[in-house]
């Protein structure tokens, strides 16, 4: 759908940012523009940004709700710096985002809201249509409310629903823009409304009208086209960090052979990947809503020792209540998978932001020696492999995996190739065969020092468990010191052999560049971008980016080494590099952080290099 009245220009990339009310369905609406790029094969990412303040005031800058996607003919890493376009449904969702927006952006507004009444609410005191705070923008004043009732006035709907669909003018709109095709959205209305068709038919034209609206008015001189990716050949889609979080652990019970069981208490922004097990009972997954925290992980042990791939998800807060419960699984050794999603702390002092929040607590959390396997995924598709390799990790080696995800990758999108199942990697669960005499309860294999797992009620195969400490080999209940301390001794042992079955660290760049920057977990893609655009101009910077953190991969000492100045970025108070600092005590670490809630740019990261070169 190639606009024919005006010229078309043809871009790399594009940023798009969608914002409004809480209730106005900027979600939604990034959410079918992010599909569209899909099936039209560009690359893409998003960032979904939620209010500040949950249940703030209408027409408040603290209850804007954002969608910014990036998409592109080439590979596309991050949801972008800076918009290029930013359709603002309100005084304040323009106030909210001016600093996000390139200076030369497109500026699409509903004029209907722009009144008197709501710039008080935003808190601007000068008109900033006519006060050329927006000089050298175009700004695209469209009474998308008034259009949107035009368009279903036939249909007898009163002024409140009719409105409802006022975001869908705007993505009809934006559509044309990028002469894009608005009819796949269609199906998506045909889906979710097909027990309402009046409401189908609602969407339908409105999507059109704000599509026509673009092709009648002359604002734009120009539309815009980026082409398809070169995406290798298979089958893509747009996922979410939860959605592939919920299909890696699929994977994992379909390659283990294990039932998934997963039991977890919701908790924004973990909730969906309960959600979305909890609609695949054709793959026998069982899931349970939990009354509380505790609930959630100590079902997910029950789970575990009954042979189930047994997973629970939480966030920062729900991770300290479920401290005591992961050191059970710890000394009782048994494979469960915690997923923690983080956010904004402490507790619930930033609840729906993105950071890097809770490493020490992954780390150092519990009580006594309670070492755990700990992952952290890098991108939305990451996810997938992360939530398979956890389950891979905590089967093969009989111990608990904290996988660390984080608000940006959880609810960000971006395009995912489906793998098929038989291309993973097999799982091979230690299942004890019935009536085994060499079976006892604590005896281990040489390798990987994992004890056998024996299913209740298999034949020959009874055996005690629980809270308090094991006899080595018999696993009999031991008030004995020495056994203790060797207990302790092994399982932490167990854990550091890890290391030999994850893969070695990799770098980006150069082996002896004069500026390491080290991440870890989802700043990947904006790291990426960074060290590409730094290369490329000449600059002695490498990267490495790191997934598995404990135990580290076997080759970090040597990476370390070879680098004349290292930082380490994340999106905390410096968490990864007080752990760098105790497990190399011999390097000198930099740091950068940011605690806003918000993801690294790559602006700042290009900015923080050179400063450091630059010393």
């Amino acid at each position: 759908m190639i606009s024919k009245k005006n010229k078309v220009v043809e871009l790399e990339h594009a940023v798009i940012r969608f914002a409004g009310d809480s209730g106005d369905g900027m979600q939604l609406t990034g959410s079918l523009f992010s599909d569209s790029t899909a099936f039209a094969g560009n690359d893409f990412a998003t960032f979904p940004d939620y209010p500040a303040e949950i249940r703030a005031p209408q027409g408040t800058v603290a209850g804007v709700s954002g969608f910014q996607i990036h998409f592109g003919h080439t590979d596309i890493h991050t949801s972008g710096d800076l918009a290029d376009v930013l359709i603002a449904m309100n005084p304040a969702s323009l106030k909210a985002n001016m600093r996000w927006i390139t200076n030369d952006a497109i500026i699409i507004i509903d004029s209907d809201e722009f009144t008197e009444k709501n710039y008080a609410k935003a808190g601007y005191v000068k008109d900033p249509l006519t006060d050329n705070s927006l000089a050298g923008h175009l700004v695209v004043q469209a009474p998308l409310t008034t259009l949107t009732r035009e368009a279903v006035k036939d249909l007898n709907l009163d002024n409140k629903t009719a409105q409802k669909s006022k975001n869908m003018f705007a993505l009809g709109l934006v559509y044309y823009m990028f002469n894009m095709d608005y009819t796949k959205s269609y199906s998506f209305f045909e889906t979710k409304f097909k027990s309402n068709p009046l409401i189908v038919e609602v969407n339908k034209r409105v999507l059109y009208s704000g599509y026509q609206f673009g092709d009648t008015i002359e604002a734009f001189a120009n539309t815009f086209k980026v082409e398809a990716a070169p995406l290798e050949k298979g089958k893509y889609r747009n996922v979410t960090g939860n959605l592939a979080t919920a299909w890696g652990f699929l994977a994992a019970s379909e390659r283990s052979k294990l039932n998934i069981f997963l039991g977890s208490y919701p908790i924004t922004p973990a909730s969906e990947i309960l959600q979305e097990i909890s609609k695949h009972k054709e793959f026998k997954a069982i899931s349970f809503q939990a009354e509380d925290e505790i609930a959630g992980i100590v079902s997910t042990i029950g789970a575990s020792f009954t042979g189930a791939l047994a997973v629970t998800t939480t966030s920062g807060p729900g991770l300290s209540l479920k401290s005591e419960a992961i050191g059970l699984a710890v000394m009782t050794e048994l494979p469960i998978v915690i997923v923690d999603v983080q956010r904004g702390g402490p507790s619930t002092g930033l609840p729906t932001k993105s950071e890097q929040s809770d490493l020490m607590q992954a780390l150092y959390g519990r009580n006594g020696e309670a070492p755990v396997i700990i992952l952290a995924a890098s991108s939305a598709a990451d996810c997938f492999y992360s939530a398979f390799e956890a389950s891979k990790l905590a089967i093969e080696h009989m111990t608990p995996v904290i996988l660390l995800t984080d608000g940006s990758i959880a609810n960000g999108s971006e395009v995912f190739k489906i793998p098929k199942i038989k291309d993973l990697p097999e799982i091979c669960p230690p299942i004890v065969e019935a009536n085994d005499p060499s079976y006892k309860p604590y005896a281990r294999d040489n390798e990987k020092l994992r004890r056998r797992w024996a299913l209740p009620g298999t034949e020959g195969l009874r055996h005690r468990i629980g809270g308090l400490e094991k006899e080595d080999i018999t696993g009999n209940v031991s008030m004995d010191p020495l056994n203790h301390e060797r207990m302790s001794m092994l399982r932490d042992e167990k854990v550091q052999r890890v290391a030999n079955y994850i893969p070695q660290q990799e770098v980006v760049g150069a082996d002896d560049s004069d500026l390491l920057i080290v991440s870890w977990g989802g700043t990947y893609g904006v790291m990426l971008t960074a060290i590409d655009q730094l290369i490329k101009e000449g600059k002695s910077v490498s990267l490495a980016h790191f997934k598995h953190i404990f135990p580290l991969p076997k080759n970090t000492k040597d990476i370390l080494s070879r680098y004349k100045k290292i930082v380490v970025c994340e999106i905390n108070m410096g968490q990864f590099v007080n752990y760098l600092r105790i497990q190399f005590p011999g390097f000198t670490f930099l740091k950068y952080n940011k605690i806003q809630g918000l993801p690294f740019m790559v602006t700042e990261i290009i900015d923080k290099a050179n400063e450091l070169l630059n010393e």
